[in-house]
């Protein structure tokens, strides 16, 4: 039997950063993942400045063998329409592979690792779990992604009555001789027509990430291959690139309904649904969830029942706001009205910049998630 005080679920972002934090505070963390590192993880990936900074991450020594792609600007606009274009003079963003980027986390994180083992069962014997009738611990955090096994065990009902963002995409290695006029410091971010989800094409060096996403995956199909021949025809996807594309759900934030929080147990990440409502992106909440999580098992002081934990979910609400659906209104203007009006403001170009891109896709407007 495997003992520690503290078992994560999953490998991600979200997992390690929380065990970094937790070994850091004198426990013993043993993290568990299904897969072995570096995975194969298709995911659009940029952090910002923040997520840099939160992290620690040594730049220099980071981008030595891994990709870390300067964004300077961004092409936006509606799938089929021409872009408006958005200059920064200064670095925004950075572009980085999730293969690369998880196994550089995982690596430094220090727990003890339990990789390529799928979680198999989960009991509650006492006060401790037992994972796969092998691993006992105090303290359980899930860290799996949407279908997290922790979130199974909390409640959730994975895949059915969650308003999910299905996505679908592909990142490949570019030819030598490849034709991409993708400019790599300036990502590309097509909405669809109805406003429910976009697209993006995303050179990061000499990789192209190409991919959609929107609200359920009715049509999902149809509108990413309608999506990838026009990114083809305006020759942003080489003709001859065929890739195999993968798909992935995600909940937005305040959009579902999980029980974050149990008996020694809580979810982060996009286990507990919180990537951003407007653009979907998930690493910087995953990143800080963990934090918080950590810092709240370890003011727990060794009592994790679920009254000592709750100062989690009220530190999750301070940090990205309300956690449940807020209630449905009547609308105030008719459906085809909010397209139009919506279509019109992704022309304008003060909008592109400070609301799409600094506020939704960068959140440059929150401040730094303090670390005491």
């Amino acid at each position: 039997m495997t003992r520690c005080d503290v078992l994560i679920v999953g490998g991600g972002p979200a997992g390690s950063t929380c065990a970094h934090h937790l070994v850091r505070a004198g426990f013993d963390v043993v993290l568990l993942d299904k897969s072995g590192f570096p995975r194969d993880k298709t995911c659009a990936g940029w952090i910002t400045p923040q997520v840099i900074d939160i992290l620690s991450l040594d730049v220099d020594d980071y981008q030595d063998t891994r990709v870390l792609q300067p964004i300077t600007g961004f092409l936006t606009g509606i799938v089929g329409g021409e872009p408006l274009v958005t200059r920064y003079d200064r670095q925004v963003s950075y572009g980085i592979r999730r293969c690369e980027f998880d196994h550089y986390l995982l690596e430094r994180c220090g727990a003890r690792l339990k990789l390529g083992e799928p979680v198999r069962s989960i009991e509650r014997q006492g006060a401790r779990w037992i994972v796969n009738g092998s691993i006992e611990a105090m303290m359980l955090v899930g860290a799996g992604g949407h279908f997290c096994p922790v979130a199974r065990q909390l409640g959730a009902r994975l895949g059915q009555d969650e308003p999910v963002i299905s996505a679908q995409e592909a990142e490949f290695a570019l030819d030598d001789d490849s034709v991409c006029s993708v400019d790599a410091e300036r990502p590309e971010l097509y909405f669809c027509e109805d406003l429910k989800g976009y697209g993006w094409c995303f050179r990061k060096g000499r990789y192209l990430n190409v991919g959609l996403g929107r609200e359920g995956n009715r049509g999902l199909a149809g509108e990413v291959r309608s999506f990838w021949h026009w990114l083809t025809v305006l020759g942003r996807v080489p003709r001859d690139a065929k890739p195999r594309l993968k798909g992935h759900a995600y909940l937005l934030h305040g959009r579902g309904s999980r029980q974050m929080i149990g008996d020694a147990a809580l979810l982060i990440g996009d286990a507990a649904g919180l990537a951003y409502p407007q653009s979907g992106e998930g690493i910087r909440p995953a990143v800080e969830s963990g934090i918080l999580a950590a810092r709240a098992i370890e003011r727990a002081a060794g009592n994790y029942s679920r009254e000592r934990l709750l100062p989690y979910g009220a530190a999750l609400e301070q940090r990205f706001g309300p956690l449940s659906p807020p209630a449905r209104r009547a609308a105030l203007l008719p459906e085809s009205w909010r397209l139009s009006a919506g279509r019109a403001l992704l022309a304008v170009p003060w909008f592109a910049r400070h609301v799409v891109i600094d506020r939704w896709f960068l959140h440059a407007h929150d401040p730094r998630l303090e670390l005491s």
